[in-house]
C-alpha cells in the first residue's frame, strides 16, 4: 500500500510513567502536561474485500470506535473535552491510519465492560479499543486483533493499607467492573473476599476515596493512572494475571480482523514505529513500551 504522513494531535495525558517505578507505589508524572503532536502514517488505496464492517465504514465515511471514558492515561474524557485522550485513543488513531483513515474520521462511542460485546454484535461500533482483554470466552462472540499491550491485574489501595497483594484480601471488600476478567478472577480464586461491582472504574475509585471499600482491582496500567492523578493512593504487590489488550472486531469478519492485525504489525516496526510514537505521546517517554506480538493469543 502507498503511504503518506499526516500530523495529528496526540493528546498527552501526563499521568504516569509505567516502568519508571516498581510494582508497588504510585508513579510519577509521565512528562510535560501540554499536548504533544503525534505523527502517524496514513495508508493510501486501502481495499478490504469481503468485509461487511469495512463496507459500513466506507459508506459512513468514518469508523466508530468503542472505549471507556473513565480511564486516566488510557481513555479519559472530561465533561468539556471534545474526545477522550490516552493511549487507547492513540492506538485507535494508529489503527485507523493503517486503514487509510484520518483522526477526524473516528467517532468515539462510550462503552463499558458489560456492553462491549453487544455493541459489536449489534453493529453499534465497528471496533472496540478499550483495554479489552483477549480471552477464550469473549472469542466465542467477538474476534480480536492484536494484542497491542499486555497488562496484569493489580490492586489499588489507600496508602498505609494492610493489603499488600492478593493473598491479603481475605475479609476485605474489593471493587471491580461488571463482567471484567479481574472481577472473575476475584470470584473464582479469592472466595473470602467481598466483591462489589460497577459499570466503570470511576465508581470503584469514588468508593475507595470515601472509605466504603478496601481496594480496587483492575489492570495495573489503569490503576497507575488513578494513583498518579490522586494523592494518597498506591498500587501494591505484584501483578497476578496476564491481560493481553486487543482490538475487538465483529465476529466472523476475518478480512477486517486481518486488516487491523496488519495495521498493528506495520505500526510496530521492531519497536520504532507508530505504536511507539503513540506511547510516547501518551506517557511522555518510551518507559514501559511493549512491541506487540500480534496473534500470540
Amino acid at each position: 500500500m502507498k503511504r503518506m504522513h499526516l500530523g495529528i494531535a496526540g493528546a498527552f495525558v501526563g499521568l504516569l510513567a509505567l516502568t519508571a517505578c516498581g510494582q508497588s507505589g504510585s508513579p510519577t508524572s509521565g512528562g510535560e502536561s501540554a499536548s504533544e503532536a503525534a505523527e502517524y502514517t496514513i495508508a493510501e488505496d486501502v481495499a478490504i474485500e469481503g468485509s461487511p464492517t469495512w463496507d459500513t465504514i466506507q459508506e459512513a465515511g468514518k469508523i466508530r470506535v468503542g472505549m471507556a471514558f473513565d480511564s486516566p492515561g488510557l481513555s479519559y474524557k472530561g465533561t468539556t473535552d471534545e474526545e477522550p485522550a490516552g493511549y487507547n485513543v492513540e492506538v485507535a488513531k494508529v489503527i485507523a491510519a493503517g486503514l487509510g483513515l484520518t483522526a477526524d474520521q473516528i467517532e468515539y462511542v462510550e462503552t463499558v465492560t458489560a456492553n462491549r460485546e453487544p455493541f459489536l454484535q449489534n453493529g453499534q461500533v465497528d471496533m472496540v479499543v478499550s483495554s479489552y482483554t483477549i480471552n477464550d470466552e469473549r472469542k466465542q462472540v467477538v474476534d480480536f486483533a492484536g494484542p497491542y499491550f499486555t497488562a496484569g491485574q493489580d490492586l489499588l489501595v489507600a496508602e498505609g493499607s494492610d493489603i499488600t497483594g492478593p493473598d491479603s484480601l481475605a475479609g476485605k471488600t474489593v471493587c471491580a467492573t461488571v463482567g471484567s476478567t479481574p472481577a472473575q478472577n476475584i470470584t473464582e480464586n479469592y472466595p473470602d473476599t467481598e466483591l462489589v461491582t460497577y459499570d466503570g472504574n470511576a465508581k470503584c475509585f469514588q468508593d475507595l476515596q470515601s472509605g466504603n471499600i478496601d481496594a480496587v482491582t483492575t489492570d495495573d496500567i489503569v490503576l497507575r493512572g488513578f494513583a498518579a492523578a490522586n494523592e494518597g493512593f498506591e498500587v501494591v504487590g505484584e501483578t497476578f494475571s496476564e491481560e493481553p489488550y486487543g482490538a475487538g472486531v465483529p465476529k466472523g469478519d476475518d478480512a477486517f480482523r486481518s486488516a487491523v492485525n496488519d495495521a498493528l504489525e506495520e505500526a510496530s516496526e521492531d519497536g520504532n514505529g507508530d505504536l511507539l510514537t503513540a506511547w510516547e505521546a501518551s506517557f511522555g517517554s518510551a518507559d514501559g513500551y511493549q512491541d506487540p506480538a500480534v496473534d500470540r493469543y
